[in-house]
């Protein structure tokens, strides 16, 4: 999905009556104190009901309806998805089904629900200022990988590694746990060797690959770029990258799960 182009279309909504947009911000953050019991399923429940209850004073039975369209689509879709709620769902909805956006982010929002002409994008765009397209590059001596997120979300998940034979680094795209060429399992005198090779090469090897890493910058449009790991790998392959790299985190994290490494990049950034 193209967040930019997502926002534009959005945007670009105007409905008459008695059609209208569904728009809703829904904190759903487990480490908020607001939200210990679960309070969000009550702002749910209490934003939906507010305006069926407005629009049946109103006496509008064709907004009513459409209303009623639209929240049994995001009741659905609340039941099919909860468990996977992270931080915050935000929901764009029209009766007609020409506009249904339902995301889940790791990323907070304030609650908040609309029902009117326009979709309220405003606080959309803001987290997308705040949490824009960015790669996480994580290095550990003969390993790189690259974990793309826009909004706190997991977009993709490369890994490089070296091939030691060939002195080439070979691209694995996928889910994955990275694992040295040179297993820890095998004789420690054997990966001293090659510890001690790596830390001969590395800049002729990080050199090597800094283009790649440029051009997948470039082709996915990246607007910020964190490198994690060791702070004398990160720096080293860093002045290789003709790309500004915004922030250096030293931390080992290259083996860990996709959600813990953007949360522990966003979470630096905003404590920085």
């Amino acid at each position: 999905m193209n967040m930019n182009k997502e926002i534009k279309r959005l945007e670009s909504l105007y409905l008459e009556k008695p059609e209208r947009v569904f728009s809703m911000y829904l904190n759903t953050d487990p480490s908020d104190p607001e939200q210990q019991g679960g309070e969000w399923r009550i702002h749910l429940k209490n934003g939906l009901q507010r305006f069926e209850k407005y629009l049946k004073n109103d006496g509008n039975k064709d907004e009513l309806e459409n209303f009623q369209k639209v929240k049994k689509k995001v009741k659905d879709y609340v039941a099919e998805n909860e468990l996977d709620f992270a931080k915050s769902v935000v929901i764009f909805a029209t009766p007609d089904d020409s506009v249904w956006f339902a995301e889940i982010f790791q990323v907070p929002v304030k609650t908040e629900f609309f029902w009117e002409e326009i979709a309220k994008v405003d606080q959309l765009i803001q987290l997308h200022q705040d949490y824009p397209k960015a790669g996480i590059i994580l290095t550990q001596k003969e390993a790189i990988r690259v974990v793309e997120t826009e909004l706190g979300r997991p977009l993709d998940d490369v890994l490089y590694e070296l091939d030691l034979d060939t002195e080439d680094w070979r691209r694995h795209t996928g889910p994955h746990r990275a694992q040295a060429t040179v297993g820890s399992g095998g004789k420690s005198k054997k990966r001293e060797q090659f510890i001690a090779r790596f830390e001969a090469n590395r800049h002729r090897w990080y050199k090597s690959i800094a283009p790649d890493l440029d051009k997948l910058a470039k082709d996915h449009g990246w607007d910020y770029i964190y490198m994690m790991g060791p702070s004398e790998e990160t720096h080293e392959l860093g002045e290789e990258m003709n790309k500004t790299i915004n922030a250096y985190i030293d931390k080992n994290m290259l083996d860990q799960e996709e959600s813990k490494i953007i949360t522990k990049a966003l979470n630096e950034i905003s404590n920085s």
